[in-house]
């Protein structure tokens, strides 16, 4: 991948890269399974470390006694988390718990009481209110009738009388020949000429 010119190693991809680009150093990755091992590794055999024999009995003494203590401690916690919930469930604080419960309880109980009381008072009040109205509008549109009624009555009484003092106006068998000598004798032209008032300008003269 590297090549030396010049006597250093210099990365091919540079010559190919051009001259406004980004140059981008190639980095040589991890050796894959089925590569060999290096020339300067061949003949090396991985040897441990030297283990001091008192270290090791002081380091195996120290994990033991560390070992025990957290485990002490983890049995320390859980006795306390389970002692605190059998407390809790069937101990002095599960019944103070169970007295609190009740006595909320009843305090909403009371709460919910008083408000369902007042929604009723309420509910009350409003059917009352809207009864009250549909009674006042069905007086209004009775009242509204009758005093239709009235006017229609009166109306039609109005237009009987008319028609009554017009039918004395009327010609009848009985009143012919006299409405004829009447007519004779008191002779009307309608032969005559009106301005843009409606008065007579102009009138022919019987014969």
């Amino acid at each position: 991948m590297f090549q030396v010119i010049g006597g250093r190693a210099f990365p091919v991809a540079r010559l190919f890269a051009p001259r406004c680009g980004v140059l981008v150093e190639s980095v040589r990755g991890r050796k894959s399974r089925g590569d060999p091992p290096a020339k300067s590794k061949e003949g090396r055999i991985k040897v441990p470390p030297p283990v001091d024999p008192v270290e090791m009995v002081v380091l195996k003494e120290r994990f033991t006694e560390y070992n025990l203590i957290m485990r002490a401690l983890r049995l320390e916690f859980k006795e306390e988390v389970l002692r605190k919930k059998y407390e809790e469930e069937t101990g002095s604080l599960a019944e103070e718990r169970a007295r609190q419960d009740a006595e909320e309880h009843q305090v909403l109980m009371a709460w919910n009481d008083a408000e369902n009381l007042r929604m009723l008072k309420l509910r009350q009040l409003r059917v009352q209110k809207e009864t009250e109205e549909a009674e006042n509008r069905k007086r209004e549109v009775i009242l509204q009738r009758e005093q239709e009624m009235r006017t229609f009555i009166q109306e039609k009484e109005r237009e009987i009388l008319q028609l009554q003092e017009e039918a004395q106006s009327f010609v009848t068998p009985e009143n012919l020949d006299q409405r004829i000598e009447a007519a004779l004798d008191r002779p009307r032209n309608y032969n005559y000429a009106i301005d843009r008032e409606g008065r007579v300008v102009k009138r022919t003269v019987l014969d």
